[in-house]
């Protein structure tokens, strides 16, 4: 059925598609700049601003990174960090959040208390490097994974999504005489896919960003993440405070840096924007479902 907007329904959704079209501009825009950057010379970029003549694009940027030894190993690296980060945090959270969210559960309010106790206090940067240090995971993967593992975020918006199916189905489960064990692996997991997709997107994510845990916790450059090497290279290139020298040297210097710097965070950022496509469906619906209540 057509249904004929009125002069005052057409105004509207002029304004609201002119709003949406600056705000996709206002996103695209940085993520465009940053990748045309990458490919010119800075210089040229820093003079003219940015261009879409290919003819005076460059790959030296990214030559400077790839050539670098310690650029494959690190993405090994964090993609393994990034990867068992999720597991651990959506098993964690998973297991946290269904007791939570049965309501035969004693003292789920005492616990679901002192979990968001912790989102206002934390031990603080010394007392947990003691920690990780007094059990042996110094300069190992498990310090990059273990303790950042338990985000009470994501065991609210666990809790909530699992409030949101019906309890009908657990108790047809229960009648059937299905265990809580079984009825939740075998009726509220495979009917949770886009919390547990929602879940290991934050987890892998915020983890691939991450350089500060591995920067504190890391002294081994074999197990250094992506992050670190990033910077390192980006360190390595960069003009040294209050140098004198040859002017030229310097000055190639600079331009080489400025490359690497924007070549960078391409190269970060790919990994993310190759994967987000696969996860959109169950992203957009679990934190839709999992955020109404």
């Amino acid at each position: 059925m057509n249904f004929k907007h009125s002069l005052l329904d057409r105004v509207i959704l002029g304004v609201n598609y002119i709003l949406l079209a600056l705000f996709v501009l206002i996103v695209l825009f940085p993520l465009i700049y940053i990748v045309v950057a990458s490919f010119m010379d800075p210089t040229e970029l820093l003079n003219k601003g940015i261009t879409f003549d290919f003819s005076k694009y460059t790959l030296e940027g990214y030559r400077k990174i790839l050539v670098n030894d310690g650029m494959l190993r690190g993405f090994v690296n964090a993609m393994l960090y990034s990867v068992g980060f999720s597991a651990i945090t959506v098993a964690v959270c998973v297991f946290a959040a269904y007791p939570l969210s049965t309501s035969s559960f004693v003292g789920k309010n005492f616990f679901m208390t002192l979990f968001v106790i912790t989102m206002f206090f934390s031990g603080g940067l010394i007392p947990t490097y003691l920690v990780v240090k007094n059990l042996g995971m110094l300069n190992t993967p498990w310090a990059i994974i273990v303790p950042g593992a338990v985000n009470v975020y994501n065991i609210i918006l666990a809790r909530t999504f699992f409030n949101g199916i019906p309890k009908e189905l657990k108790e047809a489960a229960r009648v059937d005489g299905a265990s809580e064990l079984l009825t939740f692996f075998r009726i509220v997991l495979p009917l949770s896919k886009p919390i547990v997709f929602v879940l290991a997107l934050y987890a892998f994510v915020g983890q691939w960003n991450s350089y500060f845990d591995a920067l504190v916790y890391l002294d081994n450059p074999k197990l250094f993440p992506l992050q670190l090497v990033l910077r390192s290279i980006l360190i390595q290139n960069q003009l040294p405070p209050g140098s004198i020298g040859d002017r030229l040297a310097l000055a190639e210097l600079k331009r080489l840096s400025e490359m690497i710097k924007y070549s960078s965070i391409v190269i970060s950022s790919l990994p993310l924007i190759v994967m987000y496509p696969f996860f959109q469906k169950y992203f957009e619906k679990g934190v839709m479902v999992g955020s109404l209540k």
